[in-house]
């Protein structure tokens, strides 16, 4: 940024734009419920008035190892969520009902909800979610498990602290650009020891949300140690 002896005309121009430019970074803030699902569910996560979207993630052969899809109201609550990992063979789909989301097949209740929209408990793993007064997912706790959750001031999410059994397993991701956040590396460590490394780069819409990712993920601690090749494919429609 330059530094310049400005006239009074010129220094109002600059406080003008300046808040126009603070204004648009206010709009494109993650929402409460977008960032601390994302960081729950383990999708990237996206800004602005998102009606529907679906994160698919491929191998460096074009092959689907991960889906993330997503229904959103016109308040920012999460009405359907559904996910499928294939490597781990996990996955769940919910529907919306009030104050939880069920099981779309069941209609057994998975996850309640706090009345806002946002994550309340996991009854199946005893998980109970903490929030901060801006409404976001700050830690989760069980019998066995106390989880920690970090985010930027944009309300990014810069990943969670794991401590059960007597182990610690960190995500931490960096966000250097307010434009584009899912430009960076996430470390995957446990008990302080680098398990993974994953460096992405993305191509962004005019909302500045993901479009294609590009991912590189590091295993130092394989023998020998690998390297493996990602893509994630976005498709977004906003309200």
């Amino acid at each position: 940024m330059k530094t310049v002896c400005l006239s009074g005309l010129a220094l109002l121009s600059g406080l003008v734009l300046s808040a126009c430019d603070n204004s648009a970074r206010e709009s494109l803030a993650y929402t409460p419920e977008m960032a601390s699902f994302a960081n729950e569910f383990d999708f990237d996560p996206l800004r602005g008035p998102v009606r529907q979207f679906r994160q698919i993630l491929l191998n460096q052969n074009g092959e689907v190892r991960k889906m993330v899809t997503g229904i959103l109201n016109t308040e920012g609550c999460f009405e359907a969520l559904e996910f499928h990992d294939i490597d781990n063979n996990t996955g769940a789909a919910l529907v919306r009902e009030r104050d939880a989301l069920l099981d779309a097949f069941t209609k057994e209740p998975r996850i309640h909800l706090n009345g806002r929209c946002q994550l309340a408990q996991l009854p199946a793993a005893g998980l109970r979610y903490e929030t901060d007064s801006r409404g976001f997912v700050t830690g989760a706790k069980s019998a066995e498990v106390r989880v920690l959750y970090r985010y930027d001031s944009d309300g990014y999410p810069l990943g969670k602290i794991t401590h059960s059994a007597g182990d610690t397993f960190t995500v931490s991701a960096s966000a250097t650009q307010w434009d584009k956040k899912l430009n960076g590396q996430v470390i995957n460590a446990l008990n302080g020891k680098t398990v993974t490394t994953v460096r992405q780069s993305c191509e962004y819409d005019a909302r500045h949300n993901p479009v294609n990712c590009e991912l590189e993920v590091r295993n130092p601690s394989a023998k020998p140690p690998s390297v493996a090749y990602y893509s994630i494919k976005n498709n977004i429609e906003y309200y």
